[in-house]
């Protein structure tokens, strides 16, 4: 029996708040405070998420490795698509970034926990379609550099609301808009993309961004300027 991801994401929210019941502990420990920084934060995630998709897909624009074609179908599917990342982000955000996450960096310290999380972001998506050849290794290093990314910026914030822009608006950028695969997993956007003859690992092929090299070098900028960057001192 498959489980929906809206399903999956009401469990994570009542075993979250189960937990922090049992430690006397407030939801927004986990969470984030919900006020205005909350909000902005959120839509810098989105904004940084947005630019991680929009900047390799213009690169492969520009060297003419792929084009867009309108697709009317994906207008009647915007709205579940939309609802569909938003699920995918609160679900993972809360199971790799929540309440083991930060039980982790509170035992362990922030790298062994980044690594850990990182390393089962990565097995959960080891079996998804087009998993294989060079995708399969370009594949891996960006979806663990991107748990990294999404780590930070609770580190940095000390709040969920930027790692879940960054989750929500990568993936519908990517799928829901420029219709590539998310994941591995075949989206209908409101974009078709139309590849040239040229190796996967350029573009990521049917798996997504995520396994091409723009993609990669796009993450590792990100993981880079997370690593800079000093919330506390910024707000």
């Amino acid at each position: 029996m498959e489980v929906s991801i809206g399903l999956q994401a009401v469990i994570i929210v009542i075993a979250s708040f189960i937990c922090q019941v049992l430690r006397r502990k407030p939801m927004n420990e986990l969470l984030g405070e919900f006020n205005m920084r909350w909000l902005k934060e959120l839509g810098l995630g989105s904004l940084i998420g947005s630019a991680l998709m929009i900047v390799p897909a213009l690169i492969l624009w520009i060297f003419g490795w792929v084009h867009w074609e309108w697709n009317s179908a994906g207008v009647s599917t915007l709205l579940s698509t939309v609802l569909l990342f938003a699920g995918v982000a609160a679900a993972e955000e809360l199971l790799f970034r929540g309440f083991v996450f930060q039980r982790l960096i509170a035992g362990l310290g922030q790298w062994p926990a980044q690594l850990i999380l990182a390393a089962y972001f990565l097995l959960t998506h080891l079996n998804n379609p087009g998993m294989t050849g060079d995708v399969k290794v370009l594949a891996s290093i960006n979806i663990f550099i991107a748990s990294l990314v999404f780590g930070l910026a609770f580190i940095r914030t000390k709040s969920l609301a930027m790692p879940l822009g960054l989750h929500f608006m990568a993936n519908f950028i990517q799928g829901g808009v420029l219709g590539f695969g998310v994941s591995g997993t075949d989206q209908s956007g409101l974009l078709n993309p139309i590849f040239s003859d040229v190796p996967n690992w350029w573009t990521g092929g049917q798996f997504g961004l995520e396994a091409s090299v723009f993609g990669l070098v796009c993450v590792a900028t990100a993981w880079i300027l997370f690593q800079r960057w000093n919330a506390t001192k910024s707000s």
